[in-house]
């Protein structure tokens, strides 16, 4: 066998060792681009064709018949990493005898991990838009040239798949659209590319197909609404004194809401009276209450306030009972964060203490204060603070008891009645229990 050597010229070798640098050059080609087009981003790739970009558009053309795409790199792959493990086998067998096959075995795993997988592929995942533009041409000849055997291999996969009981023409995604774009938010913040305040603006702008008006208003506890039974001059001076520009009026009794008093129209009546407010007639000023439901979808309820063009909503319940009110601001605010003037606490009800904890008020909102504070807590079952406490103890808690769950640590301060009025959360509390003060 060592004879063998001889009928090898050296122009022989020389040209297999180039034969099997080709074929690991390919290999690597391959590789790159499988994972280069598979990591792309779709949106970025869908921008630049919008922008006349025609490698995107190639790009875009391959991503949409992904099972071609990856079959032709796979194809390609396997050719070429077994002509050079061909090649290098005949080449050390003719030169070593038969101990060539197993240097060539030896030599070609080498090769072909290192500069075949682990280098193109390393290169290719961290600039996978950058490498799909580059290898978007070659990639498509490559696809149209296998393209008859292809189309052979998928009809004998789809084959076998579907007698396994599997369909992939059924495409099940485990998240929604919305989902999906939340997440791709969170995880481009998680890595820097996008500002916390513009991935809440997104995260708000989301969510609110799943929040009602309940979730949003003011409750009627903390709703500033005047008596229209006093005397004119001191609801003027109620009125101009009070931090908002649409006040509700009652008559008899708070929950007997019976017009809305804007101050601008209010100043006016004021003027034309010559500024003598005991001639004014506050309820003929006042507009006529917009009762809402509070079930009524946050996206309804944004369309309804701009089709009527008013900014302004009293909450009922099913009973027709007044449960607070809604805003066109409290849904802008949903999106961009809180919207603070000069009138406004930068988070109301919230007060931040030096080892990092806060005392917040009961009524607080978990959106809120999650936006505020950067915090996680959960909102789907509770609104506010307090109602996340009590639906996670299942009762009501008493003053001094300490809580610890979803890594925060609540203490209830103060309670009125069946109220938690108070509590100081301490976020970082790992371990859930509960204890008594």
């Amino acid at each position: 066998m060592h004879g063998a050597g001889a009928e090898l010229s050296s122009a022989d070798v020389w040209l297999a060792v180039a034969t099997i640098l080709l074929c690991v050059a390919l290999s690597a080609f391959f590789a790159a681009s499988e994972t280069a087009l598979t990591a792309a981003s779709r949106a970025r790739m869908y921008g630049l064709e919008k922008n006349g970009d025609q490698r995107a558009a190639r790009v875009n053309r391959l991503l949409a018949s992904r099972e071609r795409l990856i079959g032709s790199t796979l194809l390609g792959n396997t050719l070429v990493n077994i002509g050079a493990s061909a090649f290098a086998t005949s080449v050390l067998v003719a030169l070593a005898g038969d101990r060539g096959a197993i240097y060539a075995t030896g030599l070609m795993t080498v090769v072909l991990f290192v500069f075949a997988e682990v280098l193109p592929k390393t290169v290719a995942i961290n600039y996978p838009d950058r490498t799909s533009l580059l290898v978007a041409r070659v990639i498509s000849f490559f696809v149209a040239v296998f393209g008859p055997v292809l189309f052979g291999v998928e009809a004998l996969v789809r084959g076998f798949l579907r007698f396994a009981g599997i369909d992939i023409r059924r495409r099940h995604s485990i998240l929604s659209g919305h989902e999906e774009l939340k997440s791709a938010v969170d995880l481009l913040h998680r890595e820097g590319g996008v500002a916390r305040s513009v991935r809440d603006m997104f995260g708000g702008l989301l969510e609110l197909r799943d929040l009602e008006v309940s979730d949003v208003m003011v409750h009627r506890t903390k709703m500033l609404a005047l008596n229209a039974d006093l005397p004119p001059q001191e609801l003027v001076r109620e009125a101009i004194a009070a931090p908002y520009s649409r006040l509700p009026l009652w008559h008899g009794e708070p929950e007997n809401i019976i017009g809305v008093l804007h101050v601008r129209d209010l100043l006016g009546a004021l003027d034309a009276a010559g500024g003598d407010a005991g001639k004014l007639n506050v309820q003929s000023i006042a507009l006529e209450p917009w009762f809402v439901p509070e079930t009524t979808p946050v996206q309804a309820q944004l369309q309804a306030f701009l089709k009527r063009k008013t900014h302004f909503a009293l909450v009922v319940d099913e009973y027709g009972v007044v449960m607070g009110l809604v805003t066109l601001e409290d849904i802008i605010e949903e999106i961009v964060g809180d919207i603070a003037d000069e009138h406004d606490v930068i988070v109301q009800g919230v007060r931040m203490l030096a080892d990092g904890s806060a005392i917040v008020d009961g009524s607080v909102p978990i959106r809120d204060l999650n936006r505020a504070m950067g915090w996680d807590l959960p909102d789907e079952e509770a609104t506010t603070i307090a109602g996340l406490v009590i639906n996670e103890a299942r009762a009501i808690p008493e003053s001094g008891q300490v809580f610890t769950f979803h890594n925060f640590r609540f203490e209830v301060l103060r309670k009125t009645r069946n109220r938690i009025t108070s509590l100081k959360v301490m976020p970082g509390e790992s371990d859930a229990s509960v204890t008594s003060g």
